[in-house]
């Protein structure tokens, strides 16, 4: 763990977290106390990813979005050193052999033991639905031979919506899911309808924790007013 998110999230992020949002947690004793694994959860608000490492001994690595990263003047470069000194991950959501290279600081990661926070639906779900989840995931899980831990995360829309900076205080929650095991499919991660296969299943494990609405469509052409059915990938 890095000494600047060992000291911000000591005495500042969980402090503060606990104090104003009183968050809840249940099935904290399904996150491996050692050894890589992956944790992958829905994603209702950009709050997601403070509330739930707070909760965690162990440092969360997150693929964070690009943009994180390439920002320019003060704000870019402030937002740069901050995501670099947390750890997180630079990944490219453009789509295609873009998306799939960044996935490799991902697997980096989980070779060496550490937790990787996912959100498998690509970007935050813009009407409170759980969308249909990108491919991306199960890659990373069965070519690294990981768990995959899912989550739900309750509440954070209503703390912090789209679009809204300055957080509303309000309780929220946090489920970790008993760990899900695929190491039987590791040698058929080429495979495209193995890999669907897999990201449905932990969508679902994400859907029964969050008990939110199942819509088969990516988050991202919702937002975008795409509604097509998505193919196979």
């Amino acid at each position: 763990m890095s000494t600047f998110y060992w000291s911000a999230r000591t005495f500042v992020v969980s402090p503060i977290t606990r104090l104003l949002f009183r968050p809840w947690v249940k099935g904290r004793a399904n996150v491996p106390e050692t050894g890589g694994a992956i944790l992958a959860s829905n994603h209702l608000s950009f709050s997601d990813s403070v509330f739930m490492p707070a909760l965690l001994d162990r440092q969360v690595h997150f693929l964070a979005k690009m943009e994180y990263f390439t920002g320019s003047g003060v704000k870019g470069w402030v937002t740069r050193r901050f995501f670099e000194a947390a750890n997180q991950l630079p990944m490219d959501r453009s789509g295609g052999a873009a998306s799939l290279r960044s996935l490799d600081a991902g697997l980096d990661a989980l070779r060496a033991g550490k937790l990787l926070g996912i959100y498998p639906e690509g970007t935050r779900s813009p009407d409170g639905r759980l969308h249909r989840g990108k491919i991306g995931v199960a890659k990373l899980a069965l070519a690294a031979g990981v768990p995959v831990v899912p989550i739900a995360m309750i509440g954070t829309d209503r703390v912090q919506p789209i679009g809204r900076t300055v957080p509303t205080i309000r309780r929220v929650g946090v489920i970790f899911g008993e760990p899900l095991d695929f190491s039987h499919l590791r040698e058929q991660a080429q495979d495209i309808a193995v890999l669907r296969q897999v990201t449905d299943e932990i969508m679902e494990a994400i859907r029964r924790l969050s008990g939110q609405e199942y819509v088969d469509l990516y988050a991202a052409d919702v937002k975008a007013g795409r509604v097509h059915r998505p193919g196979t990938s």
